[in-house]
């Protein structure tokens, strides 16, 4: 689908009523779901959704892009006329992001020097997607950095990984094979991601890619958003990030216009100011950016955060419509740990070591297993 055709598309779209909004999805090339068991036309209710959960080490991060490649490839394939080539992405990662290139190479190499394998692994103009999320830097108690991450379960890699790929120890949430929708590493840095509410299209990297970047080069929130500031993305997205010494900032990045740090410790889904009035309205950004922003005025450590993100309005329970919350993750940047949060369950994992490697979720249901 060409950049005209996906703001035509949204433009078309009913925000407010997911289950139209999913059919429309499932009937459009860019987006229809990769994923085999993604049961599109019969949504699973919200008492049935649970989640397997997995933890991988760097020596098995190869299995795990081997794995999701195929789906993956479905997904890339969509709207053919505008993926780069092998030589394009890879000039482009040399350019941005060399600290990556050798990497790159060698997770190109364990997919058979696939040259669209190579393209996608770069993660540039990479077909048009959009998640919700709320995230919040907090200070009392320690800096920490508090998010949920909104999406359908079914398109959902549910995969840690604690890996060193240049140097540093990283640890996150994986998405887009070898990309993070947040993460830590030891230089005490934590960094998550928020769709940014606006439908532009343009030259850029996908944001798990720059997620990644960012853990793997910077060591600080001054230094990351230096980082921020110059790399190109391809649609509107918000990165928030806290270090161990407490300082926070939030850069709005989008296509078409520079990116714009601001010293805001909570991001949603919109930068500054509503841009995208019916997809805003349908998952009441500004309600949730609202709610969060009263919690830290308060006072609110990190535990409480944790806990209203569990809870309506900030926990999205539209499962089977494919706007649920699927994680609370709290990153400690001063301790390099993560611990993953659900009602009634929490994982904990750390830079240095990994914790369980897999734990079974039951999604939309409270500790008393009543529906959110």
């Amino acid at each position: 689908m060409t950049d005209q055709g996906w703001e035509r598309w949204t433009e078309q779209v009913d925000w407010t009523d997911w289950r139209s909004w999913l059919r429309k999805v499932a009937s459009t090339d860019w987006a229809s779901a990769p994923w085999p068991s993604a049961p599109w036309e019969q949504a699973a209710a919200p008492e049935g959704v649970s989640l397997t959960f997995r933890a991988v080490e760097e020596d098995e991060l190869g299995e795990h892009v081997t794995a999701t490649w195929p789906a993956i490839r479905k997904w890339w394939r969509n709207g053919t006329n505008t993926r780069p080539t092998a030589g394009q992405a890879g000039a482009r990662l040399d350019e941005h992001m060399p600290e990556l290139v050798p990497v790159w190479r060698r997770l190109t190499g364990l997919l058979g020097d696939d040259p669209e394998a190579a393209a996608a692994l770069a993660l540039w103009n990479p077909p048009p997607f959009l998640t919700g999320c709320s995230q919040a830097a907090v200070l009392p108690d320690g800096p920490a950095l508090v998010r949920n991450y909104d999406w359908d379960y079914r398109l959902f890699d549910a995969a840690v990984a604690r890996t060193a790929l240049t140097g540093p120890r990283v640890l996150g949430m994986l998405d887009c094979l070898w990309g993070l929708l947040d993460g830590v590493n030891d230089a005490g840095l934590a960094v998550s991601l928020a769709f940014g509410g606006r439908p532009q299209v343009g030259e850029g990297f996908g944001i798990p890619l720059v997620v990644r970047y960012v853990l793997e080069t910077c060591g600080s929130t001054e230094e990351a958003m230096r980082t921020l500031r110059r790399l190109p993305v391809h649609m509107s997205y918000n990165v928030t990030t806290v270090d161990r010494a407490g300082s926070r900032a939030t850069a709005f990045l989008a296509p078409d216009r520079p990116a714009h740090v601001t010293g805001q410790a909570v991001a949603t889904n919109h930068q500054g100011q509503v841009e995208w009035a019916p997809y805003a309205a349908a998952i009441k950004t500004v309600e949730r950016q609202r709610h969060l922003q009263a919690l830290l005025d308060a006072g609110s450590g990190a535990a409480d955060v944790v806990a209203a993100c569990l809870r309506p309005p900030l926990y999205a329970t539209k499962f089977g419509e494919g706007f649920g919350t699927l994680y609370t993750a709290e990153y400690r940047p001063d301790e390099g740990v993560a611990a993953y949060h659900w009602p009634g369950r929490t994982w904990e994992h750390s830079v240095e070591r990994l914790g369980p490697r897999s734990v079974e979720v039951g999604l939309g249901r409270d500790p008393d297993g009543q529906q959110l």
